[in-house]
This record gives structure tokens, C-alpha cells and sequence, in this order.
């Protein structure tokens, strides 16, 4: 008795090659650098196509034909990539740089074209009805499932990798030293891999908006997919009666003639990479822009968030930076202006001492002394309190002279309460130091940096028109290619199995095909 399983649209089929080489895995890292590489672009075409597919579904219910057939090429061209690498190490044969089916390729996928697709459905599935499934996946392949947008990790490096950790990882290393000694792929591991990488999959074309369908919580295992209706050019089932059906959606009948040729899908993907830029121009012309009309204050400088230091040494110090405008002074005076430190010490009664100076004749000063340097605030502020566990600390003990008492500074402040430093940007290596007047140890202080940054108007203005063009000249290629890929001719090289007959009157409309499939229930 066989298990009873509701089918399932997207359906994921693959065999096994026998034999497999035992040391080829060994270099296929270096061998998949290509595809790797046209992926990565892509991808980027994928996500793009995806956003314009979520407001076509919202406001129409249909998903573009020549975007769905695109990004079901992205996922067929991502599988047959990770079965031959380490997603599943299934077979030695090269995956084809192509968007179309192969027919006899180990690795295919397919999912049906949806004539209609939820409104309402478009707006949650991604997120938020995919949590139970991308909490799955983190344990399959470590770190969800491989749409393109990955996640940042320990380093700040973004990964988008699947099947290089989780269980698919683990699984399929211990079939590849397997396959090194024994020259045989463990049958049990494949089957349970592929479980996996069908679950994977299953969910990247439903959070990639391509079905409605829920993907179910079951691991179908095994190289033919036992859990999906067949679809598309995959080996039908028993031969039963031949029922007459209008040529439709994948699945209905034969496959819609390919008409992504590699000049459309080169001209989308430059299109969709600069609408990909352009985001990014355009959010950071806008946070500019935002900031330089909203957020100065009334002597026109622009303030960092305050932030609390403190060290029981005798000096805080920044990092070392540098500033090299080669003499042109206009960079400093049009663009950069004046810059500002305010230092605030926590006991009112303390005075403080803050100035700038080169580095060298800081290091000069504090290099027999006990100090902190402060690093990168970004990822390790915690609250705007900066802390000796969070600066570099240096061993020494005290100045041999109070800082009002040498001649290495620019710029310098001292006093009780709050003290302005102002100083004009110059070219060379600078450190600002923070201190008590007196050279004693301890510093409590609280800080904010500010600047009057006069070209930041020019230099928001000139990102939002790079990036309003750059989204122009993107949208139109996306445009044309989509277009041309809608009601162009098919791509050189569509089988002709999968061209359509000519319809009526020369229209070239496909006529009713014959569907083989199960009867109709009487």
C-alpha cells in the first residue's frame, strides 16, 4: 500500500550518474567559478523581475509570462548548477549555460505557469506564511534557502551560498569521502539529500511568488520527485486515456517555445543590475538630502548622536585618519567645511582637555602611556556607551606633562563643562585626544562630533540624478527585453518539439494539443 501524497506543483526530478569520478568533487569549486559568476548577475535579474512581478500579481493577479518563464530558467539553471556541486554532487556531467529545460540533463525542475495567481497572498507569503519553512531550511542547508539575498555574516561579508552548511553540507561531504574510497555514492544519503534540496527548492519558487500552493512539511526523497504532478516535459505516467485539452500553462500540454535568447537575457540583466544601483543611489541621495534640510541646527552643522567614553587610563585617543586633498583647497572649503567636537565631561567639576594633532607627535606624547584607542563605532556601540572592553587599550603610566602644557596642537579645548573644539580640515594624518587637564587618570566624558559639510546639498542632488538615470536606462532595457521576450520570435535553438503550430489564419496561436494524463473522474 503506497503512501497517500496530495501533489504538489513544483516538481524537482534528478538521477544519479553511474558511476560517478572519485576525484572530480575535489575540483569542482574551482570548475563551477563560472557559473558562479553569471549566477550572481542572475540573481540580481531574479530579485529585480521578482519586485516587479509582486505589483503586477497585487494589481492584476497574473504574473508576467516573460518574467515567470525568466526566473523559472534562474531556479532550473541554480539546480542543475548545485546537483552537480556540492548541493548534491549527483553527477559529472557540466551544467549548460541555459534558462531552458534540458531534457536530458540528471537535474531538472519544473513548476506550471499560474493563469491566477492571490492578491492578497502576495503580500504574506514571502515573509511571513515562509518562517515555519525557512526555520526548516536554516537546519538543511545553514542559513535558509539561496534566493539571492543570503545574509551578512560574522565578518560582514554577505553569503548567499546553499548547500555549503546545514545537513546538506554535512551529508553530502561524508558521500564525497565516500565516493573517494569506495568509488560508490552512499544511495541512502542521495535519497535524503535530495529530500532536501526538493524541500529547498519547493520553497524558493513559493516565496519567489511563482504558486499559491503551500509547500508541505514532508521530505519526498529519492531522484524522482514521488511528491509533485508531473509537470511540464517530464515523463508522463502510465499511459491512460488521451483526453483533448487547449495548449495553456506548463503541465497542459507541450512547453511554450523559449523566447529568452542570450541577447534578451544579457539586455535584463544590465538592466535589472542598474536598477539594482540605482536603489542604493537613490536611498542614499534621499538620506542626504534628508539630513541636510532637516537636521542642522542653527549654526548649520550636522551632529553625530551623542556617545559616552571612558577609561580609568590617562587618555582616550581616536584611530589615526587620514586627509589628502592634494592641495586643492576648494574640496575643504565647498565640500567639507568646519568640523566641531563637543566634549562634555559626566562630573561637571572635571576639567578636560580635547585637541587634535598629527599622529606621529601624538604617538610621540602618549607612547610611554596608559591610554585606550577608540576604533569603529559602528558594530560594537552598544547603547552610545564606549567602553575599555570595547577599545584597544595600551599599557604606560602617566604623562610625563599635562596636555595644556605641550605644543602639538591644532585645535584644542580645555576647561569645565562642555568644551567646543573647532577646526578647518587639513590635508595630512590627524588623532584627537581626549584628557583630563591636569594628566591625572580617568576620563568620563560624553561626545558628539559635527560638521557644516556645505556640498552635502550638491553631492545628495548628484546621487538622486545618477541614480533617477541610471533607474531610467535600467527600466527601459528590462522593458525592451520583456517585451521582446513576450512577443518576439522563440530563441535560436528552441527544439522544435517545442515550438507552436501555427494557428489560425497564420496567427501563429497554438491550436488544441492532446494531453496524456489520467481520465477524468465520472
Amino acid at each position: 500500500m503506497t503512501e497517500n501524497r496530495s501533489p504538489y506543483p513544483v516538481r524537482v526530478d534528478a538521477a544519479l550518474d553511474a558511476p560517478l569520478s572519485r576525484g572530480l568533487w575535489l575540483v569542482k569549486w574551482l570548475l563551477i567559478v563560472p557559473h558562479i559568476v553569471v549566477l550572481v548577475f542572475l540573481w540580481v535579474a531574479f530579485t529585480v523581475l521578482s519586485v516587479v512581478a509582486f505589483f503586477a500579481i497585487l494589481f492584476t493577479g497574473r504574473y508576467p509570462r516573460p518574467l515567470f518563464d525568466f526566473n523559472l530558467g534562474v531556479l532550473r539553471w541554480t539546480w542543475r548548477v548545485q546537483y552537480y556541486a556540492y548541493g548534491a554532487l549527483g553527477t559529472d556531467r557540466y551544467p549548460p549555460f541555459t534558462l531552458a529545460d534540458v531534457p536530458d540533463y540528471p537535474a531538472r525542475l519544473d513548476v506550471p505557469y499560474p493563469e491566477k495567481l492571490s492578491r492578497g497572498l502576495v503580500l504574506v507569503k514571502w515573509w511571513l506564511l515562509a518562517i515555519p519553512h525557512y526555520l526548516v531550511l536554516a537546519v538543511f542547508v545553514g542559513g535558509g534557502i539561496w534566493l539571492g539575498t543570503g545574509g551578512w555574516d560574522d565578518d560582514g561579508a554577505w553569503d548567499s551560498s546553499w548547500g555549503a552548511g546545514g545537513l546538506v553540507g554535512l551529508l553530502v561531504l561524508v558521500a564525497a569521502i565516500v565516493l573517494l574510497f569506495t568509488g560508490r555514492y552512499p544511495r541512502s544519503i542521495y535519497d535524503f539529500v535530495l529530500g532536501m534540496d526538493r524541500w529547498s527548492l519547493r520553497v524558493a519558487a513559493y516565496v519567489g511568488l511563482m504558486t499559491d500552493a503551500y509547500p508541505p512539511f514532508r521530505l519526498d526523497m529519492g531522484g524522482t520527485d514521488p511528491g509533485s504532478v508531473p509537470a511540464g516535459p517530464t515523463a508522463p505516467p502510465p499511459l491512460a486515456p488521451t483526453v483533448a485539452a487547449p495548449a495553456g500553462p506548463v503541465g497542459a500540454g507541450s512547453p511554450p517555445a523559449s523566447r529568452w535568447s542570450t541577447g534578451r537575457i544579457v539586455t535584463v540583466v544590465i538592466g535589472a543590475v542598474l536598477l539594482f544601483l540605482s536603489t542604493g543611489l537613490l536611498a542614499a541621495g534621499g538620506g542626504l538630502l534628508w539630513a541636510d534640510q532637516t537636521q542642522r541646527d542653527a549654526d548649520g552643522y550636522l551632529w553625530s548622536p551623542d556617545a559616552e567614553l571612558s577609561t580609568d587610563r590617562y587618555a582616550l585617543t581616536s584611530d589615526g585618519f587620514a586627509l589628502d586633498t592634494q592641495g586643492a583647497e576648494w574640496v575643504i572649503d565647498d565640500f567639507l567645511g568646519t568640523a566641531q567636537l563637543e566634549v562634555t565631561p559626566l562630573d561637571g567639576g572635571t576639567e578636560v582637555f580635547v585637541g587634535i594633532a598629527p599622529t606621529r607627535d601624538v604617538n610621540a606624547y602618549l607612547g610611554d602611556v596608559g591610554h585606550h584607542e577608540i576604533g569603529d563605532l559602528g558594530p560594537r556601540w552598544d547603547n552610545r556607551r564606549f567602553g575599555p572592553g570595547m577599545m584597544r587599550g595600551f599599557s604606560g603610566g602617566a604623562p610625563d606633562v599635562p596636555p595644556t602644557e605641550i605644543d602639538i596642537w591644532v585645535a584644542e579645548a580645555s576647561g569645565t563643562g562642555t568644551q567646543v573644539l573647532d577646526w578647518r580640515p587639513q590635508d595630512g594624518n590627524w588623532t584627537i585626544v581626549v584628557m583630563r587637564a591636569d594628566g591625572s587618570a580617568g576620563v568620563d566624558v560624553e561626545a558628539r562630533a559635527g560638521a557644516t559639510v556645505p556640498g552635502l546639498t550638491w553631492i545628495s542632488v548628484g546621487l538622486l540624478v545618477t541614480g533617477g538615470v541610471l533607474a531610467l536606462v535600467g527600466a527601459v532595457l528590462v522593458a525592451v527585453a520583456v517585451h521582446r521576450a513576450q512577443h518576439g520570435p522563440p530563441a535560436p535553438g528552441t527544439p522544435a518539439e517545442h515550438l507552436p503550430p501555427p494557428g489560425p489564419q497564420g496567427t501563429g496561436a497554438p491550436d488544441p494539443v492532446l494531453v496524456t494524463g489520467p481520465a477524468p473522474e465520472r
